[in-house]
């Protein structure tokens, strides 16, 4: 199954940024309940192997930390670009990023070697825009480009497991895990 870890954000923070991006009108815009900050995309995984990653972790130990989501920028190779607003989390979060990876490396999923840039999706967008969806995206980056929200607490991390379907991706949570207490 296609799976991903991630830190899912509080309601609050993905209704300001669906707001955001309502009269964007550009590019097909990730759906509330779909946002997230992904740790590790895994792919296609067998269910013995996710059960082998669950295991791993519940055993991870991190503590609580403050992430601040700001700055929405393009991000990704011309004609699979996305506009995505970047998180801010410091030592905490590459460190938790590199936990997961760990954990997912030692369950036998081989995850591509490559920078860890966190950010959280907004809008994905198509491989050509005509003009006039060039210049609203222009004047949306230019009025939203040092954009940011107030910090909030990570306190708990999940494996999603991704549907896909015509519509887009549709995300279930298959586990919680947890911050320190």
């Amino acid at each position: 199954m296609r799976a991903f870890v991630a830190l899912p954000l509080p309601d609050a923070v993905c209704e300001t940024l669906a707001l955001w991006c309502d009269d964007l009108g550009v590019g097909r815009a990730v759906p509330e309940d779909n946002m997230h900050l992904t740790l590790a995309f895994l792919d296609e995984v067998a269910l013995p192997t996710l059960q082998v990653l669950n295991e791993g972790l519940e055993a991870l130990v991190f503590d609580p930390f403050p992430l601040r989501l700001a700055g929405i920028d393009l991000m990704g190779a011309r004609g699979s670009q996305v506009l995505a607003i970047r998180g801010q989390g410091g030592v905490a979060l590459s460190g938790l990023q590199s936990k997961v990876a760990q954990a997912a490396r030692m369950a036998g999923i081989d995850l591509p070697r490559r920078r860890f840039r966190p950010h959280v999706t907004l809008v994905r967008l198509g491989p050509r825009l005509a003009m006039q969806d060039e210049a609203r995206l222009g004047r949306f980056l230019a009025a939203f480009a040092d954009a940011a929200l107030d910090p909030f607490e990570v306190s708990r991390l999940a494996l999603y497991r991704s549907h896909l379907t015509r519509d887009g991706a549709e995300y279930e949570v298959l586990a919680d895990y947890p911050a320190a207490p």
